[in-house]
């Protein structure tokens, strides 16, 4: 069955499309349906606004887009951009923003919008991590001309994304740009994909040990060595050559995520649903343990959202995931070094005022709100501090 025509698909875009009131477009993944946006919004050459307190599979992505980084200054508070920070030369070179709203945490959707119309650029938000957030009483992903959704977050299908859009007569278009870059249906990714979660059980079983650590990478569950993937200047400067193009960069874009592009089965999409479906419950156990999370004196608690993870900020964090390791409680979606520090100027603008995303960078310490419970006591009987010498004065 194509994609394009796929019920169990249709089914998925309906969940989100009442959820944000706009047209939506089921897509293998997050970062191709961000790809897919910006080829849509954004002519090659352009310049993008961005965070640099990101995965660095998104920086790649606009990258491979044929577009140009340029590093925002950020909240240290809670990670957001922090748009009067972002100087008028810089706002008058832009093609775009892209929000991120990391973890959870709303951006300023209403402000940068605002920005964007005076300026004649489009807003794309990734929101990834914020299926279920709200900012100026509407959803986010509900202000740029274009959103996308990871499937893979708060639903948990490890797979599957959508593609929001403002203008409903743009759909067919980006349906078109999407089969186009899908890859065939694999049926051994398939069946790779059936038994992942069982795969998994066992892997957190041997408690983190160098063999777990070995049968993650040989299930593509883990690929890094380290927070940041090897950057690879040399290959890098090669793959501009062919922006825009994911083909060229797919070394860096597939990374922990070999089916980005991949035509999704009926299991995968069977699987994806039936997640979806589950989203409200899902969402209310986030909001529940953020709540918790947001109690402790490791937070600087916003308004409350379901957050995918709670950025609590503490002075070591190095001492604080090795003790939650203990307890098998994994701290992923770490973003150290920013951007701008791990990639350097030859393929991005460095941030204007780089030191409060250096400091979030330094201390957060992003974990699981349906974990919360553990992770209070875990970090109370290590004494962990919170962390200090906010550049934000907090």
């Amino acid at each position: 069955m194509a994609l394009a025509t796929s019920g169990r698909a249709a089914r998925i875009e309906d969940v989100l499309r009442r959820r944000l009131g706009r047209e939506c477009l089921y897509v293998p993944s997050c970062r191709t349906g961000l790809y897919l946006a910006l080829r849509r919004w954004c002519a090659p050459g352009g310049r993008v606004l961005m965070s640099p307190v990101n995965d660095d599979v998104i920086f790649f992505v606009v990258l491979a887009a044929g577009l140009r980084p340029v590093q925002a200054p950020l909240r240290a508070q809670d990670g957001s951009i922090d748009p009067a920070a972002v100087p008028d030369a810089v706002w008058g070179g832009l093609s775009a923003v892209l929000t991120t709203n990391l973890y959870g945490n709303p951006d300023p959707a209403p402000e940068l919008r605002a920005r964007c119309d005076e300026l004649g650029i489009p807003m794309v938000e990734d929101a990834a991590h914020a299926v279920g957030s709200l900012v100026g009483g509407r959803p986010v992903g509900s202000f740029g001309d274009a959103s996308v959704f990871s499937l893979s977050k708060h639903p948990h299908a490890r797979t599957g994304g959508v593609l929001s859009v403002a203008d409903p007569t743009v759909r067919g278009e980006l349906a078109r740009a999407r089969d186009e870059l899908l890859a065939p249906r694999r049926p051994a990714a398939e069946a790779a994909y059936a038994v992942r979660p069982y795969a998994e059980a066992v892997v957190r079983g041997l408690r983190l040990t160098p063999a777990a650590h070995a049968t993650m990478r040989l299930l593509g569950m883990q690929e890094r060595e380290s927070i940041r993937m090897p950057l690879r200047p040399g290959e890098l400067k090669r793959a501009m050559d062919t922006a825009p193009s994911l083909t060229g960069f797919d070394p860096w874009v597939r990374v922990d995520m070999h089916d980005y592009r991949l035509t999704p089965g009926t299991q995968r999409l069977r699987r994806v649903e039936r997640l979806t479906r589950r989203l409200d419950r899902t969402l209310a156990a986030h909001r529940a343990g953020t709540e918790m999370l947001y109690a402790t004196r490791w937070a600087r608690p916003g308004p409350l959202q379901p957050l995918f993870r709670v950025p609590l900020l503490v002075e070591d964090r190095d001492a604080a995931i090795a003790a939650l390791a203990r307890r098998r409680i994994t701290v992923g979606y770490l973003y150290d070094p920013p951007l701008d520090d791990y990639a350097g100027e030859s393929f991005t603008d460095p941030s204007p005022s780089p030191a409060p995303a250096r400091w979030f960078a330094r201390h957060a310490l992003p974990v699981d709100p349906l974990r919360a419970a553990e992770v209070v006591a875990v970090l109370t009987a290590l004494g962990a501090e919170p962390a200090r010498g906010c550049p934000d004065g907090g």
